[in-house]
């Protein structure tokens, strides 16, 4: 058993190539990544009824990625989540950030690595890609190479691996920003059920920046819940969430923590998402928008889909009190994400 891995010439934009690998496994699930951002552009994997379905969302052609603005299943760097105030400090070395968030950077700024383009490779079974990252680009210190893994296999099963060096103490937080939706947008997320294993979140501002309070999860807390009894609505139409939840630490056979489990019981499918990372970042595509056409042939709309973003405490540097994400010179960033689609 083994997967066939196909590539192609997807577009050479200011003449840098960008490809797009199609990973296939005996039973005919695929993924599809691009080495522009890193990005994973397609899964597709069956329903009950053994019928392929897309259940992420994706664009069928590379514009689209170059015009995106929802970070659309794009590697994030160099420090996922919002940094308050677009700066830190280490070392008492004071790194202004770029601010393309309000006052605030988010996902790396404006040099945020979902707009690089990586160098690949095919390697046995994985898809490697490969970035490097100048001292001082988007205002972070120290020169930083990064290589993210990817891993499919016959259990329709996608294993994402981020390993990073820095020769100066930086910060660090890459993920996956892959928006899920199981129905096989058949229909939007909001009766999809979703567990988190985890009690406690992180507080967080009207901006999304955290506060530094930890607080219980309390009615935000998901055990099996469909996502529209969390919703709130108002005059302002519906609401979602943007939250961080800290994950109960119990690893499984594989080393990873089990972290949040997504079901349609219209088509069956199931999602595991396992990681390393200490907490996960729950997004639910409030703001998704956009003209582009997606693989379901219309735009993108709020509630389309979910993210599920594995990672390190949110601005972490400027909450002491947080677990720290600092990555020094002779140290090895490696973290994981286990995506596990399934059925009920």
């Amino acid at each position: 058993m083994a997967v066939n891995i196909s590539s192609r010439l997807w577009g050479q934009p200011d003449d840098k190539s960008i490809y797009l690998f199609k990973v296939e496994n005996d039973s005919g699930g695929y993924v599809e990544l691009s080495n522009y951002g890193a990005t994973v552009v397609s899964v597709v994997v069956p329903n009950r009824q053994q019928q392929p379905g897309h259940v992420i969302i994706g664009f069928p052609d590379l514009d689209s990625y170059l015009n995106d603005t929802n970070y659309i299943g794009a590697t994030i760097g160099r420090y996922a989540n919002r940094i308050s105030n677009a700066g830190f400090s280490i070392d008492a070395n004071y790194y202004q950030l770029n601010n393309n968030d309000g006052k605030n950077c988010n996902h790396g700024g404006t040099h945020g690595f979902n707009k690089k383009v990586f160098e690949a490779s095919v390697a046995d079974d994985k898809i490697i890609m490969a970035l490097k990252s100048a001292d001082g680009e988007g205002g972070f210190p120290g020169n930083l190479e990064l290589t993210v893994t990817y891993t499919w296999n016959d259990y329709n099963e996608l294993l994402i691996n981020y390993r990073a060096t820095s020769d100066k103490p930086t910060i660090a937080n890459f993920t996956n920003h892959s928006y899920f939706n199981l129905s096989g947008f058949n229909n939007n997320i909001n009766h999809q059920k979703l567990i988190i294993k985890g009690n406690l979140t992180l507080h967080s501002r009207p901006d999304h920046t955290v506060s530094g309070a930890i607080l219980p999860a309390g009615p935000k807390a998901f055990n099996n819940d469909k996502l529209s009894d969390k919703f709130q609505t108002g005059d302002a139409g519906i609401k979602g969430l943007n939250l961080f939840y800290i994950i109960d630490k119990a690893k499984n056979e594989t080393g990873l923590m089990p972290a949040a489990k997504l079901s349609d019981e219209t088509s069956g499918r199931t999602l595991e998402v396992y990681t390393d990372y200490p907490g996960l970042f729950l997004y639910t595509g409030d703001y998704l928008s956009g003209s582009a056409l997606t693989h379901t042939g219309r735009p993108v709309q709020p509630f389309d889909g979910l993210c599920l973003e594995c990672q390190h405490y949110p601005d972490s540097i400027n909450n002491p009190n947080f677990p720290q994400a600092i990555l020094q010179p002779g140290d090895t960033y490696n973290q994981h994400i286990l995506f596990k689609f399934g059925q009920l």
